[in-house]
């Protein structure tokens, strides 16, 4: 899971995600989890190199120990991510896949200034375990406040939010999307 908010080391402070270049940046630690990060990758690619020699690729892709070193590899990922976002104040993609040195449309990035995209956020819920006033219409309010909540993050953080929704059912369609662009 992944979002804007780190655990307890995440500081947006001026010096870091502010407007001024930063100067004097000792690249030491960054480069070191890098180093940390393609170690396991190699170590990842000698493992699955000889668990597929054992086995056929299904039963590799489910070998504990390629899960296990798929598993590091994510972890050193996002304490590199941290580590960029603490020291530079960057919230680097450093996770998306990328073919042919281009990007999908639907991929992060694509938009031009002046676009927007749909994002969804959907929850599956059941009905109250004991005795409460509220039923399953009450859902839509409470997401009806974190969905206000959530576009005064965004709009604070410096994106256009031109229009949101909650929907029960379904994602809510906003003009672009009915016509399945």
């Amino acid at each position: 899971m992944h979002g804007d908010a780190h655990g307890p080391r995440d500081e947006h402070d001026e010096a870091t995600h502010g407007a001024q270049p930063l100067t004097d940046v000792d690249p030491a630690d960054l480069l070191r989890a890098v180093d940390d990060l393609a170690a396991t990758l190699r170590e990842y690619v000698g493992t699955a190199v000889g668990v597929r020699a054992e086995f056929g690729a299904r039963e590799a892709d489910e070998d504990p120990r390629v899960l296990a070193l798929e598993t590091r590899v994510a972890t050193l990922n996002a304490a590199l991510y941290d580590l960029l976002h603490e020291r530079l104040g960057l919230h680097s993609d450093l996770t998306g896949l990328t073919w042919d040195g281009h990007a999908d449309d639907d991929e992060q990035g694509a938009t031009a200034p002046g676009e927007v995209e749909a994002f969804h956020l959907g929850f599956a819920v059941g009905p109250v375990t004991g005795t409460s006033d509220l039923s399953m219409d009450s859902v839509l309010g409470i997401l009806d406040e974190g969905g206000t909540e959530i576009a005064r993050r965004l709009i604070d953080n410096g994106f256009d939010v031109p229009e949101w929704g909650a929907a029960r059912g379904a994602p809510v369609l906003f003009e672009d999307d009915e016509d399945g662009s």
